[in-house]
């Protein structure tokens, strides 16, 4: 009996064996490829063009809809979400010769820029939120458009430092630290999501009147909020993991599916759930000079 048990026992083993290599194979075979490098780097650039087309139709929507409201927040937001996703399909789509550029340093600036533009885009909401709450506690509101700026400000002036740096040495040391500042930025944004996002679902929870309108709101900024903060807090894993493991790393060609993956958790599904719940137009402004009919 103990002899079987031990000969099942190596068998499992082997089996095991067998399918950690049929898998590392096709791992490597398709990281490998030419053609799935192709297949996954235009499809990641299908998918961005495709959500920077919805986030301009919804721009324009909004602009004909209150043409006379001008640069609102949530035209921003479009805007800005039109030009991120754009120029990630624009380097997707010559992902190859992005990936093979030199010094090194351009293709980073390349990859990590839209990130950072996605990082402004959607704290934009959260410093909306933010204005929704102060406001709504009758909490000063002046200064959070000064902090909004200036983390942002910040943001870039550091990560260009590090960009001039590695243009002048290609450092590794310094390059690793760049990937911990994103990762550190990236937990930051998700926990202001979950600051002002959370406070501002729980203080609509809190409202006395129930009403259509609140339900909306509160699916809306449970969702936004769910989403946002899940989507920074898996950059923030991937990217400090890419940091301390090279087979992670997503500045590389030959890590397509790494890329698809990555791109797809973090950006495009996000910014495309994002854009759906926020659909909702402005309601038209109704001129002074006439009155609704009731």
């Amino acid at each position: 009996m103990g002899r079987r048990i031990v000969g099942m026992g190596g068998e499992l083993e082997v089996v095991q064996r067998i399918i950690e290599r049929l898998v590392g194979d096709w791992w490597n075979e398709i990281n490998e490829s030419t053609q799935w490098q192709d297949g996954i780097f235009y499809t990641l650039c299908a998918a961005y063009a495709l959500v920077s087309s919805v986030a301009l139709i919804q721009l324009i929507r909004i602009e004909v809809r209150v043409p006379e409201y001008g640069w609102t927040t949530q035209k921003v937001f479009h805007l800005m979400n039109f030009i991120v996703n754009g120029v990630r399909a624009i380097v997707f789509g010559f992902h190859s010769q992005v990936f093979h550029l030199h010094p090194k340093v351009l293709t980073l600036v390349l990859l990590d820029l839209p990130g950072l533009l996605f990082f402004s885009t959607y704290t934009l909401l959260v410093l909306f939120w933010a204005e929704i709450y102060h406001q709504a506690r009758s909490l000063p509101t002046d200064k959070l458009r000064i902090v909004y700026i200036s983390i942002n400000g910040a943001m870039y002036f550091i990560q260009i430092c590090i960009w001039v740096y590695l243009w002048i040495d290609d450092n590794s040391a310094v390059e690793f630290i760049g990937k911990i500042f994103i990762a550190v930025i990236s937990i930051i944004a998700a926990l202001g999501f979950l600051l002002y996002g959370g406070r501002l679902f729980f203080m609509l929870r809190r409202f006395p009147i129930e009403s259509k309108g609140r339900r909306k709101k509160l699916y809306e900024v449970g969702s936004v909020t769910a989403i946002c903060f899940m989507c920074f807090l898996i950059r923030c894993f991937v990217i400090l993991l890419s940091a301390f493991d090279s087979d992670a790393s997503l500045d590389v060609l030959d890590h397509p599916i790494l890329n698809l993956i990555y791109y797809m958790l973090v950006e495009i599904l996000p910014s495309a759930l994002v854009l759906y719940i926020l659909r909702k137009l402005p309601p038209k402004r109704i001129s002074a000079q006439y009155h609704p009919i009731r």
